[in-house]
C-alpha cells in the first residue's frame, strides 16, 4: 500500500488480493463515509450514462497491512478504516487533465455538455479549471486518450442539509473545467434527463453498503431520500441548465482581477509571488493519438 498525498483526504494505491490494483479512500478519513456515499452514486449514476469513469469497488481493508508506516497521521487514518472501504480502479500512466493539457486536448462540445450536465444533477461544484477532477487515459500505445471522470466525494452537497436543499436550487458552474469548450448542455439535458428514472436511480443508489446510510432511521429511508432529491431534481432541469459560460478573454480578465485583488495592501516584496510549482509541463501533442 502507498498513500497518496495530493488530496485531502488521502487515499492509497493498495494491491488487493484480486489481482487488481485500486485508488482506496477510506472511511476514516476526515470527509468521512458521506463522501464515499457520493463518490458511490455520482460514479455509477455517470457510468449508466454512458460517461467513463473507472471500476468502483467495495475494499474490506484490515489495518495490519499499514503496521509499518512511519508517519502517524496514516497510521491513524488506517487503523479509524477497519472493514469496507471505496476502491477505484488505478488507471497507470493517466494524466490529470490540467489547465496546460486543455489548451491542446481536444474535447467535444456534446461530450462535454454531458459531463457538465452530470455535474449540475449531482451538485458537483468540484470540478473547476483549476482543480479538473478529470483524468487522460491511456497516454500510451495506440489508442486515443479520453476523458476519464474521478472523485466525486464533493457532490450531492445537498446530503449535508436535507431539510434546505431546494432540488430546482441553480449552482453557479461558470468555472467548470470544461466550460471553454462550448458545452452543449442543452443537448445534453435532451439525452439524459429521460435516462434518470426512479428506476435506475434505485438501482444506482442500492450499490451503497447499508453502514455507509446514517442520515436517516433506517438506510432505506436515506436511499429514498436520494431517489427522491435526484428524480425531483432532474425533472426541474430547466430551472438549473448552467449556460452563461465566459469567454476564454472574460476568464482570463476575471483572473487579472482577482489576482489584482490579491497583491493591493502588501508589502512590494509579496506583490510577485514566485511559481512554486517549478517549470511548467512539456505539452504533449495529443494529435499524434487522434489521427
Amino acid at each position: 500500500m502507498t498513500p497518496l498525498r495530493s488530496g485531502g483526504s488521502v487515499p492509497g494505491v493498495v494491491e488487493a488480493d484480486d489481482d487488481g490494483t485500486y485508488v482506496v479512500k477510506f472511511t476514516g478519513s476526515a470527509q468521512g463515509r458521506t463522501a464515499l456515499v457520493a463518490e458511490v452514486i455520482v460514479g455509477e449514476l455517470a457510468r449508466a450514462l454512458g460517461l467513463r469513469v473507472p471500476e468502483l469497488v467495495l475494499a474490506r481493508f484490515d489495518p495490519a497491512l499499514g503496521a509499518h508506516e512511519p508517519h502517524q497521521e496514516v497510521r491513524d487514518l488506517l487503523n479509524a478504516s477497519a472493514g469496507l472501504n471505496l476502491g477505484m480502479d488505478f488507471l497507470p500512466g493517466a494524466r490529470d487533465f490540467t489547465p496546460e493539457i486543455a489548451q491542446v486536448f481536444p474535447v467535444d462540445p456534446l461530450e462535454a455538455g454531458r459531463i457538465v450536465w452530470l455535474d449540475a444533477l449531482t451538485v458537483n461544484v468540484d470540478r473547476t479549471v483549476h482543480s479538473s477532477n478529470l483524468m487522460v487515459w491511456p497516454t500510451l500505445g495506440t489508442v486515443p486518450p479520453r476523458l476519464w471522470l474521478i472523485d466525486h466525494g464533493a457532490a450531492l452537497v445537498f446530503h449535508h442539509r436535507w431539510d434546505v436543499s431546494a432540488p430546482e436550487k441553480r449552482y453557479d458552474f461558470r468555472h467548470h473545467a470544461l466550460g471553454l469548450y462550448g458545452p452543449d448542455v442543452r443537448a445534453a439535458d435532451a439525452e439524459l434527463a429521460p435516462r434518470v428514472t426512479e428506476e435506475l436511480l434505485r438501482r444506482v443508489v442500492a450499490e451503497v453498503p447499508d453502514a455507509w446510510l446514517t442520515a436517516f432511521a433506517t438506510p432505506d429511508e436515506v436511499r429514498a431520500a436520494y431517489v427522491g432529491y435526484l428524480h425531483a431534481r432532474v425533472r426541474a432541469s430547466q430551472q438549473w441548465l448552467p449556460t452563461d459560460f465566459p469567454s476564454p478573454e472574460e476568464l482570463a480578465a476575471e483572473n487579472a482581477r482577482r489576482a489584482e485583488r490579491s497583491r493591493r495592501g502588501r508589502p512590494a516584496w509579496l506583490k510577485q509571488v514566485p511559481d512554486l510549482h517549478g517549470k511548467p509541463p512539456a505539452e504533449q501533442d495529443w494529435s499524434v493519438h487522434l489521427g
